[in-house]
């Protein structure tokens, strides 16, 4: 199952999406046990910004009958926060750690990259290009021209891979995929959780204090399998696949339509120790005989 990405060796191909998993708050909770037996096989961290950020008012979580739509708007320590508190306790984790960063604009996230690229700790670097440009009002990711721009002023200011976080409210995602491939991104993730809105129950208002949010869980499944699908025909370089995923089918099927890794998200608020099972499940579709089973639910 081991697997090369961007030049590290991980274990497994499964990984977590952004924000999905407190790794700091679960060793706490689950004590040093947590690192004999983590669950990804890479780290990624929760979306850290240049300046802290105290995240959208409540009610932050909708619960839809096909997953969870979240408005919780990336509250984090900022960067100087990240560095001090958080990294030290990240670097103890037992895998590679890819830090997420999103800024506002080229600058912002040239300068989270450079930063960031001066911690050995830190094994690679994402880039979240789902924040819209304080010039254009625009999604940064949701242009192919937008997103080139973008990523060359981030390159020069890091020799750690880069993956581009690209975003499924687009009309063309591979179009941007190409757009951070000719850029010098070191590889993508898709796919980011689709804007969605819920209206409360009783009043003529909505939902969720930050307005809208994001979509994720099963719901969006099948979009993720047609966008990395589309991607990994227009790019030449590594894609992580996400969206939905709680089985190692669903982990299988992503990987059948192109992807190097998977990333578990939503279905890690279920259940903590997901990811550990969709792995091992892949591992059995992978290799039925060794294991001695040959189905798995889908």
């Amino acid at each position: 199952m081991t697997v090369e990405f961007c030049g590290l060796e991980l274990a497994h191909p499964v990984i977590n999406g952004s924000g999905t998993y407190d790794a700091i708050a679960a060793r706490r909770a689950f004590g040093d046990a947590l690192l004999e037996d983590f669950p990804f096989s890479a780290f990624v961290s929760k979306t850290i910004t240049l300046r802290p950020r105290a995240g959208n008012p409540p009610p932050r979580l909708y619960e839809t009958a096909g997953g969870m739509l979240n408005s919780i708007g990336l509250p984090n320590k900022g960067l100087e926060g990240y560095l001090r508190e958080d990294l030290p306790q990240l670097a103890e984790l037992p895998v590679p750690l890819i830090t997420n960063v999103m800024g506002s604009d080229d600058a912002e996230l040239a300068e989270l990259a450079e930063r960031v690229d001066e911690r050995d700790e830190v094994a690679a670097i994402e880039l979240n290009v789902s924040c819209p440009n304080v010039k254009t009002g625009l999604d940064i990711g949701a242009v192919p021209a937008e997103l080139e721009r973008v990523m060359r002023a981030v390159r020069p200011r890091t020799a750690k891979p880069v993956v581009v976080k690209l975003t499924p409210n687009t009309a063309d995602v591979a179009a941007c995929a190409r757009a951070a491939e000719a850029g010098g991104a070191d590889a993508v993730s898709l796919i980011n959780t689709l804007r969605g809105m819920a209206l409360h129950p009783d009043l003529d208002r909505r939902w969720l204090g930050g307005g809208t949010g994001g979509l994720s869980g099963p719901a969006i499944r099948p979009v993720a399998l047609a966008q990395v699908a589309a991607v990994t025909s227009a790019v030449s370089i590594p894609v992580v696949g996400m969206g939905g995923v709680a089985t190692g089918k669903h982990a299988s099927d992503l990987l059948r339509a192109g992807a190097t890794l998977v990333a578990v998200g939503t279905e890690s608020f279920r259940d903590p120790a997901a990811a550990s099972r969709v792995a091992a499940e892949l591992a059995t579709l992978q290799n039925p005989c060794k294991s001695g089973q040959h189905r798995q639910p889908a």
